[in-house]
């Protein structure tokens, strides 16, 4: 009876030891997880882009005589010149451009908006409520901000935060970039942490999930990323050729419409209503083909850049961008396409014939 008391008593000790080490363990890894969260972004898009922009990476180091570091702060310093500060440095001369151009034309009194076609009024449910604020405008601007004085009020401090979050993912964005230079930096050892993590998670199999990550990964970039830069550089020569106020404006934020997976469409409307009424007919319709065409062709593009190289069916990478996106935004976009592609992969050993 004593040594059964014993026995009872030590395994009531190392359950209650254990339970201890798996609760300190526990709270180190919620602690370490709650001190790391505000990084957590940053950190899966740097992941992202240094795998995007390892290929581009090796061939430029090798021509540099394999100076990995020289290279990698090369590429970081291009990448933030040609993704930040050239967009931001446009974006804000050109508003600075208009506004300036605004206030002197309402100073002299000589800022007007031409008046609706009559057309317009004939447009199927917006077609009225536009035709009568469009003809107002044309009258007098200024009733037209009297009448939507309640609206711009209620407005106002969305726009104020909408500014403040736009600038503090342009930082966070910085900082991934940065992230990225580092990984670049070591690649040989983010190679085998990837590589050691998938074999834990996944068994002896898992180390052929790193580079089915990394291609599935560029796959996912190359189809969103190249798909939005394409339909917005063809979309801003439209916008050039027919000289559109705020060109450069109307193209960042196409760009960036296109890059959250949102119809660039929705974009190019008031523009397309806009060059009816200061453009000619003809150049209005074969501008509107231009614009429309673009807009859509996405459809035609994203597949034929994401489903290259890769033995995924497109259908799983697009479900996976799709419904990743719907769970968790942007960064959900391009998880949601690995995850679905491991998933696939998975399921196809298992139904497979050794």
């Amino acid at each position: 009876m004593n040594k059964e008391k014993i026995n009872e008593e030590s395994q009531i000790q190392k359950s209650i030891k254990t339970g201890l080490r798996f609760g300190f363990i526990a709270l180190l890894f919620v602690m370490s997880y709650l001190i790391l969260k505000p990084f957590i972004g940053p950190l899966i898009w740097g992941i992202i882009i240094a795998v995007a922009l390892f290929p581009l990476h090796k061939r430029f180091s090798k021509a540099l005589g394999n100076k990995e570091k020289l290279s990698a702060i090369i590429i970081v310093l291009i990448t933030i010149i040609l993704l930040v500060i050239v967009p931001l440095a446009l974006f804000t001369e050109s508003t600075i451009e208009s506004v300036e151009s605004i206030s002197k034309k309402m100073e002299a009194g000589t800022l007007s908006i031409p008046p609706p076609d009559v057309a317009v009024e004939s447009w199927p449910i917006i077609g009225k409520p536009i035709y009568h604020t469009w003809k107002l405008a044309s009258h007098s601007i200024s009733s037209v901000f009297v009448m939507f004085e309640p609206q711009l009020k209620e407005f106002a401090p969305k726009l104020l935060l909408a500014v403040t979050g736009m600038a503090s993912t342009v930082f966070l964005f910085i900082i991934s970039i940065i992230i990225a230079g580092a990984l670049l930096i070591n690649t040989k050892t983010a190679e085998k942490t990837a590589i050691s993590v998938f074999k834990t998670l996944a068994g002896e199999g898992g180390e052929h999930f790193a580079p089915l990550a990394s291609a599935t990964i560029r796959s996912v970039v190359k189809g969103v990323l190249g798909t939005a830069f394409i339909q917005a550089f063809f979309i801003s020569i439209g916008l050039f050729v027919i000289d559109f106020p705020g060109a450069e404006i109307v193209s960042i934020i196409v760009l960036f419409v296109a890059i959250i997976q949102l119809p660039v469409v929705l974009v190019l409307i008031p523009v397309i209503l806009y060059v009816f009424t200061y453009a000619g007919t003809t150049v209005a319709v074969i501008f509107t083909i231009w614009a429309v065409f673009w807009s859509f062709s996405d459809n035609i593009i994203k597949p034929m850049l994401m489903g290259r190289g890769m033995d995924i069916p497109m259908l799983v990478i697009l479900l996976g961008v799709i419904g990743g996106m719907i769970m968790g935004g942007i960064i959900g976009l391009f998880i949601g396409a690995v995850l679905l592609a491991f998933s696939y992969k998975v399921f196809q050993a298992i139904i497979q014939p050794d």
